[in-house]
């Protein structure tokens, strides 16, 4: 085991990746010598040479395009769109081409092997067009995975598996978290399953979800509803597409209560699927609504940064106003 940020996490992942296996390529925009804006893929065009690990031009629809021309072709690519935020320009070639690649051509060819990384979320002063979370566009299109990690440890075994996945996974980076998260991760080869919540902590009295930056939230609100004696499952969801509703719905006929915590606006927010999924299948468990704590229904202010984010007291509030319902 090794002390690392999530940004190390994610560099040791490409590092692996590229290792063993050399169809994985990195690129996007100043992502070789630069190593990324973030320093994310630092020192891999160093090792690997400039074939493997190399900048494009600032086009994120020709570096989707670029990277499912690779993929079709057997390639690996791992794709870095810089920001989520301009992950909107590459949309028709992701939504309408990376998606239906495989459905179109009646699983003759495939587009599996690609992976799209990208930073997303608030949390370091960006304004409106670098802190967007835009996860929920992407989980209303069937062909695709969605995968967020909260932590080191889990960025470096869920985007190994997202690598070597058989579909393409677009996967979203809390950059909040890139320097903030560190912890222990260990050095050699591991995957986390894709498509599986976990369960962080067992409780009996209401049930807590998130992914990302925000699984840290309800943590910290959970250990202040402890304080008043109530006893609080935590989800970490981690793959918004396919989502696991099996854990969530086992642990809301437990609980009978649940809080679903995300950054991204209310308004068909990615907590409105999981609300109305389980209701469906969940309502005769239920003691009171499921209720949501997220961002607010406009652009991401830079001002009031902190008073956008759904945070642990904003939490807290629903799990009391669940447990009165």
């Amino acid at each position: 085991m090794k002390q690392m940020n999530l940004l190390q996490a994610i560099n040791s992942a490409l590092d692996l990746a590229m290792a063993q296996d050399e169809r994985v390529l990195c690129f996007g925009e100043d992502v070789g010598a630069f190593g990324g804006v973030f320093r994310a893929t630092s020192q891999l065009q160093q090792k690997y040479g400039q074939q493997r690990c190399f900048n494009t031009p600032l086009t994120e629809q020709g570096i989707i395009g670029f990277a499912n021309g690779l993929a079709a072709q057997g390639q690996l690519p791992v794709a870095e769109i810089q920001f989520a935020d301009y992950i909107f320009p590459a949309f028709d070639q992701i939504v309408n081409e990376t998606a239906k690649y495989r459905y179109r051509s009646g699983n003759q060819f495939n587009v599996g092997g690609l992976t799209i990384r990208s930073p997303y979320g608030g949390g370091i002063h960006g304004g409106l067009y670098h802190s967007q979370s835009p996860e929920a566009y992407f989980t209303h299109t069937p062909g695709l995975k969605v995968v967020v990690p909260r932590n080191p440890e889990q960025a470096k075994g869920l985007l190994l598996a997202a690598i070597r996945d058989p579909d393409p996974v677009l996967f979203f980076e809390p950059k909040k978290l890139y320097r903030a998260a560190v912890g222990p991760v260990p050095e050699e080869d591991y995957m986390h399953p894709l498509g599986q919540a976990e369960v962080l902590r067992e409780g009996q009295d209401i049930t807590l979800v998130a992914w990302g930056a925000q699984v840290q939230t309800i943590e910290q609100a959970a250990d202040q509803a402890a304080e008043l004696g109530i006893s609080c499952e935590v989800i970490d969801l981690r793959s918004l597409l396919p989502w696991d509703q099996e854990t969530l719905a086992r642990s809301l006929r437990k609980t009978g209560r649940m809080v679903i915590n995300h950054e991204a606006p209310r308004t068909s927010g990615f907590g409105a699927e999981l609300v109305a999924s389980l209701q469906e299948n969940c309502f005769y468990s239920l003691e009171a609504p499921i209720r949501r704590v997220t961002g607010w229904d406009t652009p991401f202010p830079l001002a009031l940064e902190k008073e956008y984010f759904p945070n642990a007291l904003r939490t807290l509030d629903a799990i009391q106003a669940c447990l009165d319902d």
